[in-house]
């Protein structure tokens, strides 16, 4: 089941994706996080396609997605979330899994809460639903909303994705950084280093309170529907520590939790423990009755 690649126009958008996997499986739509793209999922892919049907797209602006020009393109997770949805919709895909790491959370908490009939499951990965979730880090970033002319909280967010951040969000709290490949954060500066892309990811960052505002929400939409969850967490991820990860036991009856000793990019150094257990929950949760 190798993986293939495709462009899809969606909405006036080149969208790229990934796809593996025979399409009668079930489907697994795979959303990565800042500031990398599906290159993030590429082993995983591997691992899962025999058994199910894997979707990984790029967002726009990110990986091998087309960037359209700010002054004509809304770079919100809204208007992402959108993009995302009618991808499944062009493709026919009508059931699906989503795995949910860190932007790709709160794109994908959008699209299961406003479409419940259609989650199969929820793997959720490093990503945040709750305010639990938003510590040291995020300082810096809350100072941004309050005052987008803030350079000092501006220089600090570009700092983020310059080369040395880039390498600290993947090597920071993993217990081998010699485990992890450098070609994640020189794959990701391709797209980081386009004409607008710095300004592009700060809209992100700005736009993030947007998803905040919608956490009542989500946690409703957990609370009344109880999706099928998996919890895969690098417990001490600086970015969304486990202390997100804890909090969706408020709300979540149907819930599998594993955390583990590393950071952001759980997969790059815990990914075949990982894999499996997604496979495991898959099994189960998806098998035709």
């Amino acid at each position: 089941m190798k993986t293939s690649y495709h462009i899809k126009n969606i909405n006036g958008v080149d969208i790229f994706y990934r796809e593996a996997g025979n399409k009668e499986n079930p489907t697994l739509l795979l959303l990565h996080g800042y500031p990398t793209s599906s290159h993030m999922f590429r082993n995983l892919i591997n691992y899962l396609a025999d058994d199910f049907h894997l979707i990984a797209p790029d967002y726009p602006g990110y990986g091998r997605t087309e960037q359209p020009p700010m002054s004509g393109f809304a770079y919100t997770f809204e208007n992402f979330s959108n993009l995302m949805k009618t991808l499944l919709d062009e493709l026919n895909i009508k059931k699906f899994s989503l795995y949910l790491m860190d932007y790709g959370a709160p794109i994908g908490f959008r699209i299961a809460s406003r479409n419940p009939e259609r989650i199969d499951t929820l793997i959720v990965q490093n990503g945040c639903a709750y305010e639990e979730g938003l510590e040291t880090f995020w300082d810096p970033i809350k100072a941004y909303w309050k005052d987008r002319n803030n350079k000092e909280a501006e220089n600090t967010l570009r700092g983020f994705h310059d080369p040395n951040g880039l390498k600290w969000q993947y090597t920071h709290s993993v217990p081998d950084p010699t485990v992890i490949s450098p070609d994640n954060w020189e794959i990701d500066l391709r797209h980081l280093e386009r004409l607008e892309n710095d300004a592009i990811q700060l809209a992100m960052f700005y736009d993030y309170q947007t998803n905040v505002t919608l956490y009542p929400e989500w946690q409703e939409y957990f609370r009344k529907h109880q999706p099928e969850m998996l919890i895969v967490y690098g417990k001490d991820d600086y970015i969304f520590p486990g202390s997100g990860a804890e909090a969706f036991k408020k709300d979540v009856k149907n819930l599998e939790f594993h955390l583990f000793p590393t950071g952001h990019f759980a997969l790059e150094s815990f990914g075949d423990e990982i894999s499996a257990l997604i496979k495991d929950f898959l099994k189960r949760k998806t098998a035709k009755k």
